[in-house]
């Protein structure tokens, strides 16, 4: 099985952290298997917007965003041209991936 590197890096100024991730993991999977703090109110099906994060690196390694994903991203707060749903941004093993996690003091959708 093939792994790459996730770095995340933090709007709240906490330090970045880089963490592997295998084929088949997602953004929110790897966040929560290591202690970082990122809002997941549906449990990780694409049913809120709170694991919305910013893809700085790697998005070309990501599946294609869905409908239902942009309906949500819509709703997030500050969504951005790279914003992404961590519960969809499945690691294919190929590129290293970088993510900006907003705040998350917050409650959303």
């Amino acid at each position: 099985m093939k792994a790459v590197n996730i770095t995340f890096q933090f709007q709240d100024g906490q330090p970045d952290q880089t963490h592997v991730a295998a084929e088949g993991e997602s953004v929110l999977d790897v966040a929560l298997n290591n202690g970082i703090q990122l809002q997941h109110n549906c449990g990780g099906v694409c049913g809120c917007s709170t694991c919305h994060v910013y893809v700085l690196k790697g998005e070309n390694d990501l599946p294609e965003i869905s409908d239902k994903e942009e309906d949500f991203i819509d709703r997030a707060v500050n969504p951005r041209i790279n914003s992404r749903l961590g519960c969809q941004c499945v690691m294919q093993g190929n590129e290293d991936i970088v993510i900006l996690i907003p705040r998350q003091e917050f409650l959303g959708h």
